[in-house]
């Protein structure tokens, strides 16, 4: 269940009247079911479908990563390890993305895939942490030309992002870093 202040957080780029016309049209299609304040809850067609993208993301993971199998258990260790601690610093797109749901079958690339993938809303918190620090809306921040101010608000942006990096040492960063640029797609 996700609740309409959570959906505006993960969605907080994205005019509110696209984002209604985007949660009806999955609701027609059976997809999620709206209540009368705008929480969703995904359908059982829903979690059919969900099941379906997990299985074809673990697919294109164990396609694209097969030469890297043997690095893959400690770069999914790492990507845990990092989504727990930013846990304490995450903002609400976060909080509603995190932990991903990590099904018991689940292979060592879609978990690390999904782990990966939920730490960009961590990112997303954090730039909006700093555009809003700057006294801009999301409007404005999206057309802000290069310049200081925009300079400004990617250096607090990554900042906040990095937090919960410092609970990895700094070698087991490199390495995470190092592993993560050698994985390729």
């Amino acid at each position: 269940t996700v609740t309409a202040e959570a959906l505006a957080a993960v969605y907080r780029y994205e005019r509110p009247d696209e984002l209604r016309r985007d949660l009806d049209a999955l609701g027609a299609a059976d997809l999620i079911l709206l209540d009368e304040h705008g929480t969703a809850q995904a359908t059982e067609t829903g979690h059919r479908l969900l099941a379906e993208m997990y299985a074809i993301d673990a697919e294109i993971a164990a396609s694209l990563w097969r030469g890297q199998m043997p690095f893959l258990p400690g770069l999914n260790d790492a990507a845990g390890r990092l989504v727990t601690a930013a846990l304490a610093t995450g903002g609400p797109a976060y909080l509603t993305m995190a932990p991903p749901h990590e099904p018991a079958d689940a292979t060592v690339g879609l978990l690390l895939h999904h782990r990966l993938s939920v730490l960009r809303y961590h990112r997303a918190d954090a730039h909006a942490a700093a555009w809003q620090d700057a006294g801009l809306t999301s409007q404005a921040i999206q057309q802000l030309a290069a310049g200081p101010t925009r300079d400004a608000v990617e250096a607090r942006t990554n900042g906040l992002a990095g937090t919960p990096y410092s609970t990895l040492a700094p070698d087991e960063r490199l390495n995470f870093l190092a592993g993560l640029a050698a994985l390729p797609g």
